[in-house]
């Protein structure tokens, strides 16, 4: 049986970013049903023979650490106990700076899986892909090992060399690559004029200076003239902030629109956000989408999104879709519809929760479904559909609650690896080769190039 703990870290000072709230609720006031106490004793029967017989002594502080990571991560993939240097770096990450190689992972039958590396990190720059199985670092395997402890052996000073043994599927042998590790500084919002009157703007992750760096952004592409058309580019977005998702879709909706809603048993988590500063601002009184021109909220809008499209992305393309102010195209994306909420803990420790589910403007869960683009286009002109990881393949994943059929994991959208191909007549042929490294709204990215052609009122498909 295949067990999978997709903790979402990214290596280096840092915890992955498909958190979606970053609060501090008081939980411990809130216990209704009181302690069970019966279990309780048999949990201190367990810690007292482990304390007393196991082959070696333990701290008590590491046991208590361990019961409670084990607690968390039976809940859901999300859900986590976060160590004092994690909740560090959980809140350093949030500034879209630290150190290390630039990779989300996970955990698969005890090894580390690449869920994704992030643009212009050592990770990316190797070719290190979603899926890849890490057994082994430096000389040290793999198994045996806990997330968090293959995490910090993969930390490090810059500039100092570490080598990953890597499993790849359709590849006969392993691959050994090594990395230097370096401060990653992420940049949230991209964008560029590809042609006169069409931007580019693409954002990377949700982060505390996305919402002023997309307003600079965009007033920057409206100073080289007025525009036709705009491509907002959401792929292999992990997500980020709450407050950055609702903040990216305001910009481009009308004062007061609804962009998300939650729900989950507590009143704190019941809570809907609208497109008003008092929902998107964090820790200051300036709103930097003010500035922005009128034209931003009626420009004729594309929307890019594949299944690394996570949590903010799938809020801000939800939101634009119900709302029908813009055209998602793409493939279906990850579907992760869950809240996680931190709580510090004593000793600079603290959980990650889930605590609620989030919903798109038209009451919507995308919890293991996904945004569905309006208008589906493969990576390649081809329509050959790569290896892809949804939330509906993570074990232990939260239900969609009102879509049943979200809960099934969708087989078809996974290209076995050793399968061959068959040409028109039924004869095999080759595995193709993998393709180039994408760089992103270039003339060899399709999915952008269909998006763009669609702009400009061109056909997408020729029959």
């Amino acid at each position: 049986m295949s067990t999978k703990n997709t903790l979402s870290l990214v290596i280096g000072s840092f915890v992955a970013g498909i958190l979606i709230s970053f609060q501090i609720p008081a939980f411990a006031d809130k216990n209704d049903a009181g302690l069970p106490v019966e279990e309780l004793r048999t949990f201190a029967e367990v810690f007292n023979a482990i304390k007393q017989g196991y082959v070696e002594p333990i701290e008590d502080k590491k046991m208590i650490a361990n019961a409670i990571s084990g607690m968390l991560s039976n809940l859901d993939p999300h859900s986590s106990y976060l160590d004092a240097d994690s909740f560090k770096d959980l809140q350093v990450g949030t500034q879209g700076e630290f150190g290390g190689l630039g990779i989300e992972v996970g955990m698969e039958d005890g090894l580390v899986q690449v869920v994704s590396p992030i643009e212009d990190t050592p990770a990316y720059r190797a070719g290190i892909k979603a899926g890849d199985l890490i057994f082994k670092l430096d000389d040290t395997p793999v198994k045996g090992l806990t997330l968090n402890d293959a995490v910090k052996m993969m930390r490090g000073k810059p500039l100092t060399k570490i080598r990953l043994s890597i499993l790849r599927k359709g590849e006969n042998k392993p691959l050994e690559l090594t990395l230097i590790r370096e401060i990653i500084k992420v940049q949230s919002v991209k964008s560029k004029q590809v042609e006169a009157g069409y931007g580019w703007v693409r954002i990377t992750q949700f982060q505390d200076n996305t919402i002023p760096s997309l307003a600079k952004q965009i007033g920057d592409l409206y100073k080289e003239g007025e525009l036709k058309g705009l491509v907002l580019d959401l792929r292999n977005d992990p997500g980020g902030l709450l407050n950055g998702a609702v903040g990216v879709a305001s910009a481009f909706l009308p004062t007061g629109t609804t962009i998300v809603s939650t729900d989950g048993r507590t009143p704190d988590a019941k809570q809907e956000y609208k497109a008003t500063p008092a929902d998107y601002l964090r820790g200051t009184r300036v709103d930097p989408l003010k500035a922005l021109p009128e034209a931003v909220k009626s420009v004729p809008m594309v929307v890019l999104v594949n299944s690394g499209s996570a949590s903010a992305s799938e809020i801000v393309a939800g939101a634009l879709q119900d709302h029908k102010r813009a055209v998602i195209m793409g493939t279906q994306t990850f579907g992760k519809g869950s809240v996680q909420t931190i709580l510090p803990l004593p000793g600079n420790a603290a959980i990650k929760l889930t605590t609620a589910r989030y919903y798109t403007p038209s009451g919507r869960s995308i919890q293991a479904k996904g945004i569905e683009p309006d208008i589906e286009v493969e990576e390649t002109a081809g329509g050959v559909k790569p290896m892809r990881l949804r939330e509906a393949d993570l074990v232990g994943h939260l239900e969609n609650d009102r879509d049943a059929t979200a809960n099934k994991t969708d087989d078809t959208s996974k290209t076995k690896p050793d399968a061959g191909h068959k040409d028109d007549k039924g004869n095999e042929q080759a595995e193709p080769a993998q393709p180039a490294r994408l760089e992103y709204a270039s003339a060899s990215d399709y999915q952008f190039q269909q998006a763009l052609n669609l702009l400009k009122g061109v056909n997408i498909i020729k029959k």
